[in-house]
């Protein structure tokens, strides 16, 4: 017994000494390994993007501008020792920096050297560097649109100012002041914009007559004076005077398809009225709230309208009101937002309108399968309401039985008071005109600025 005790004793304490030993090795080739190995500096393992803090740099000191500013003034203005302080403020205490201004295309020289502004001699074995071009606070860039019609047929818009008639839906407004600021936001865009100035004009655009030489064909044209459109005397009389006058509506139609203009209604129910002061001067010549020299056509003039377009003949209206507005018929109103399309044509035309609108008169979807149209350009996302899908704002393209387009129709839809900036980005929606923005052409305007970066004691 006193035997085998010793024995386990023996064999305990050699294995004892064997783990003592594979210790030993192994700390061995541990402290042998770290002999010969060269581990990499902090900076190699998580090295700095310098490209990207040069670049940072230099739009954080031109956030308002002072960069530009301060690049063409004089060598001993006061702001390059402010420019130099902050940016000695914008970067960590081991970069060193080195800033040169070029001036850009002065006489034969592509790029000149202008200023240098440095904190050290070298910016060590390793630098990057990031630029920006910027412009002197003298310098205009201009956008020149593409003209509407450029590329053959159209080209004209008609701007419905008629003096002789007046305007409902248009509350604070008249439709001379609203035709103006229609000009002005799309006459860039069209190869000819001409204001219809009386219901005589209009006359004679109806009958195939340019006004000023321009093409009559695939013309827009806007009516300015929200649900009522303007008549003139000529047109005062049977047959177009049938169903009080929406005989007349129907001829539109018909004139819309035979030119295939684009019709576009700036607010509420389209075709609602018709107006001429001259001609419409009687006591009862109102439309029911005291606005005179004008009579109410109703439900039945934009029905007409798109029978006529639709290449339908005349019939007396029996469907009625079709819009939204008319309860328990239709739901009364609806809010719309701006479609995510229409969205991005705001940022390029820099067109903006409320991006929530209330409508009341949105035509139904319904129209399309009715009268061969096609809704597209959508200003306003589509609302589902009463069983139906409510169209504010798009574009209603027509085609005729062989699938060609004659007549387009852009009833907005929307509740007084009028904004046509709608209308605007409706039109430019749909026709998509581009913007051609103008490069730096002047010498002396454009200077370059490079910002070079290094860590203190190099890599």
């Amino acid at each position: 017994m006193e035997f085998g005790r010793l024995w386990g004793d023996w064999l305990e304490m050699m294995r004892t000494i064997e783990v003592f030993l594979v210790i030993i090795i192994i700390t061995g080739a541990f402290i042998i390994a770290s002999l010969f190995t060269i581990l990499p500096s902090p900076r190699q393992v998580s090295p700095l993007n310098l490209r990207r803090l040069a670049l940072t740099t230099l739009q954080t000191l031109d956030v308002d501008y002072d960069l530009s500013s301060t690049v063409f003034k004089p060598d001993n203005d006061v702001a390059w020792g402010q420019l130099q302080v902050a940016l000695s403020a914008c970067l960590p205490p081991n970069i060193v920096y080195n800033l040169t201004v070029y001036e850009v295309g002065v006489g034969t020289e592509l790029y000149t050297v202008i200023r240098s502004i440095s904190n050290a001699e070298s910016l060590g074995v390793g630098s990057d560097s990031a630029s920006g071009l910027v412009a002197s606070s003298n310098v205009t860039f201009n956008v020149v649109p593409e003209k509407i019609g450029e590329k053959g047929g159209g080209g004209t818009l008609y701007i419905l100012n008629c003096s002789d008639a007046n305007g409902w839906w248009i509350t604070g407004y008249t439709g001379q002041s609203l035709a103006e600021d229609l000009y002005n936001l799309l006459s860039p865009y069209f190869k000819a914009t001409i204001m219809v100035q009386n219901t005589t004009q209009l006359g004679q655009i109806l009958n195939g007559t340019a006004l000023q030489g321009e093409s009559l064909g695939n013309a827009t044209v806007i009516n300015t004076v929200g649900e009522e459109v303007r008549i003139p005397s000529e047109y005062c009389k049977t047959p177009y005077s049938d169903d009080n006058y929406a005989r007349y509506c129907h001829f539109l139609g018909e004139r819309v398809c035979l030119y295939n203009w684009t019709w576009a209604s700036i607010v509420g129910y389209p075709f609602y009225y018709v107006s001429n002061t001259g001609y419409f001067n009687g006591p009862n010549d109102q439309n029911g709230w005291g606005v005179f020299g004008m009579k109410c056509v109703a439900a039945a003039g934009l029905n007409s309208f798109l029978r006529g377009l639709n290449g339908e003949g005349y019939v007396t209206d029996t469907v009625g009101w079709i819009t939204l507005g008319n309860p328990p018929t239709t739901p009364a109103m609806e809010q719309v937002q701006l479609s995510s399309s229409a969205l991005g044509f705001t940022n390029y035309y820099g067109i903006y309108p409320s991006p929530y609108q209330t409508a009341t008169r949105a035509v139904p979807s319904t129209i399309q399968n009715r009268y061969n149209l096609n809704a597209t350009a959508y200003i306003f996302d589509p609302v589902n309401a009463g069983g139906k899908t409510w169209l504010a704002g798009a574009t209603f393209v027509h085609r005729n039985s062989t699938g060609y387009i004659k007549g387009k129709l852009i009833p907005i839809g929307l509740t007084r008071t009028t904004d046509i900036r709608i209308t605007a980005l409706a039109i430019l929606s749909y026709y998509e005109p581009r913007l051609y923005r103008s490069e730096y052409t002047a010498t002396g305007t454009s200077r370059l600025v490079v910002l070079q970066l290094g860590q203190a004691g190099g890599v």
